[in-house]
């Protein structure tokens, strides 16, 4: 098995297509189901999701924060990134998890070291 990497993409992602690879830790992909449309429409969702936590943290309002982080949150699992798995073949998710941990460890001792 090889690592593919998606036009643009500078992480491994695993040859299921499920999860990228970042410092040795799987990270789950958007759904590739969803509408390139609405994809792009939520990835716009969550950048602005993520610039107003950071505004919200400079600024010490905590409201602000929680409610950016909570809109932050409904971006990634509209996105498939958090909240129930995406496949439908009963396979276990592995999100956040050590790569070398998880049924992928044999596939991830073959990428060369810096991923």
């Amino acid at each position: 098995m090889t690592a593919k990497k998606p036009k643009g993409d500078t992480h491994p992602v695993t040859p299921d297509g499920r999860y990228f690879v970042v410092r040795g830790r799987l990270w789950r992909r958007s759904d590739p189901s969803l509408p390139e449309d609405r994809r792009a429409a939520l990835v716009s969702d969550l950048m602005t999701a993520r610039r107003a936590v950071g505004l919200g943290l400079r600024s010490a309002d905590t409201s602000a924060v929680k409610e950016a982080q909570a809109a932050v949150n409904h971006a990634k699992v509209a996105l498939g990134e958090r909240g129930a798995v995406w496949w439908d073949d009963g396979a276990p998710d592995w999100n956040r998890h050590m790569a070398a941990n998880t049924p992928y460890a044999d596939w991830f001792a073959t990428l060369p070291a810096s991923d």
